[in-house]
């Protein structure tokens, strides 16, 4: 027990020193996964309140809203995990090869690439907010009670860009505690706003909104007085902000294959829930809440996944592909038993869980469904979700873009229209064709990562 709780505390402190590449694997992975699962599980924490709090003190046209919304900034999100999986990938391979100077050049030019796509985005999305949600199906009473929930949520673009990328940069240099303290931060912010804006100053949906623009804010601010220090392994200075054709060439390259992943995954939902609307309100409420569940569960297991990326990536610049493949199979097979766990929680409390929410019973009756099914895949979307993040710790972000491409396009969103409509399976066949396409996408990375064609890419 003592070497444990010495191991936990060393986790969760940054050491400039420690090289992931020399320690045993074991401890490498604990050492990383720690503080990533810790951040993950805080990051899970954004949505989950949010979706609380508007539960409880809006109603189902505020969840709706929440829910029709973040369909659409998944988006957002898949172009910031992209930038931070590339933003991984490379600061991860400098620091293998032992070249933290070169690790500082390219992490300034990552955060002037977030910049400046978050700006374009915030523009587009706050002009454009009615629309988004009219084009999302939302009925006549959520667009009014949501459209400033909405503007809001696309103004904090470049902050969720940047909270994100800065957390790859933290943990591809191996420090983890850092992006984790970040998150933390960030979320005890929101917890707090979201009890002030809503339930007290009654602000409604768009304090959900205000809470979690507030939060994140403080939380870059956190990584970037962190990243100015002295104690860490890269380090930003003023001159290192001038644009590198090169590096940021470079970051695109890499960037555009797992911001094209996630694209591709995200706008899939999106699809899914404009399905979904054609079932009503309480039905998309429903889902909006098993989806935040689920994040909950799912976002602590990217902690793992990152931990495998990083270790994939130091490993390769250190000239050791099969040490970066023992340590990708021995995260996932932790987190395969995770899930395992997860699903069978699921199958024996989803009606407690969703009723904590709401208790309506056509809401209910749709998260408890949702849940169960989607459980069903848990174990395997477990070993898809390392795998796969260790194939992009390595830089190869093409394979997964085709894969996610398959699966997600020519399969996922097809095969819900059809379940839910053709055959009149509604909402449940949307979750079935969710499960099938997610069960897919791991088989192949997972034959793929067999391959070992993911150790020839550079970065």
């Amino acid at each position: 027990m003592k070497k444990i709780l010495s191991l936990i505390k060393e986790s969760l402190q940054h050491d400039e020193n420690r090289d992931f590449t020399e320690l045993s694997i074991n401890k490498a992975i604990f050492l990383l996964s720690l503080p990533m699962v810790i951040e993950m599980s805080f990051e899970a924490l954004f949505a989950l309140v949010d979706a609380f709090f508007v539960a409880r003190y809006v109603g189902i046209d505020g969840v709706a809203t929440v829910g029709l919304t973040e369909s659409v900034l998944t988006l957002v999100y898949s172009l910031a995990w992209g930038i931070s999986i590339a933003s991984s990938a490379v600061i991860a391979r400098r620091i293998g090869e032992k070249n933290p100077e070169e690790g500082g050049k390219a992490l300034a030019q990552i955060i002037l690439i977030s910049v400046v796509i978050g700006l374009v985005i915030a523009v587009f999305g706050y002009l454009n907010a009615e629309r988004i949600l009219q084009m999302m199906g939302a009925e006549p009473s959520v667009v009014e009670a949501g459209v400033r929930y909405t503007e809001i949520q696309f103004i904090s673009a470049p902050i969720i860009i940047l909270i994100f990328t800065l957390s790859g940069a933290l943990r591809g240099a191996g420090n983890a505690s850092t992006a984790m303290k970040s998150v933390i931060i960030a979320n005890v912010l929101n917890i707090f706003l979201d009890f002030l804006f809503i339930p007290v100053f009654e602000i409604g949906v768009e304090g959900a909104a205000y809470a979690t623009l507030i939060g994140r804010t403080v939380g870059v601010i956190y990584q970037l007085w962190a990243l100015l220090g002295d104690n860490q392994k890269i380090k930003l200075t003023a001159t290192l902000f001038r644009p590198a054709r090169k590096i940021i060439v470079n970051i695109l390259r890499i960037g555009a294959g797992s911001t094209a992943q996630f694209l591709i995954q995200s706008a899939s939902w999106v699809f899914l829930v404009r399905i979904l609307s054609i079932y009503g309100s309480e039905v998309i409420a429903g889902y909006t809440i098993a989806i935040r569940i689920i994040i909950f569960t799912i976002l602590p297991s990217w902690g793992l996944s990152n931990s495998a990326a990083t270790l994939v990536g130091q490993n390769l610049g250190a000239g050791k592909p099969d040490r970066a493949a023992k340590s990708a199979w021995k995260v996932a097979y932790i987190n395969m038993a995770f899930l395992f766990v997860i699903a069978i929680v699921f199958f024996f409390f989803a009606e407690s869980f969703v009723s904590w929410f709401d208790s309506t019973p056509r809401v209910v009756e749709t998260g408890v469904l949702c849940l169960k099914i989607l459980a069903i895949g848990y174990v395997f979307f477990g070993a898809g979700m390392v795998i796969t993040q260790a194939i992009n710790g390595a830089g190869d972000t093409a394979a997964p873009t085709v894969f996610n491409l398959i699966c997600f396009w020519a399969i996922q969103i097809p095969l819900a229209y059809y379940l839910g409509e053709v055959v009149g399976w509604q909402e449940e066949g949307v979750f079935y064709a969710l499960i099938i396409s997610e069960t897919l996408l791991a088989i192949i990375a997972i034959i793929y990562f067999k391959s070992g064609r993911w150790q020839k890419a550079t970065v």
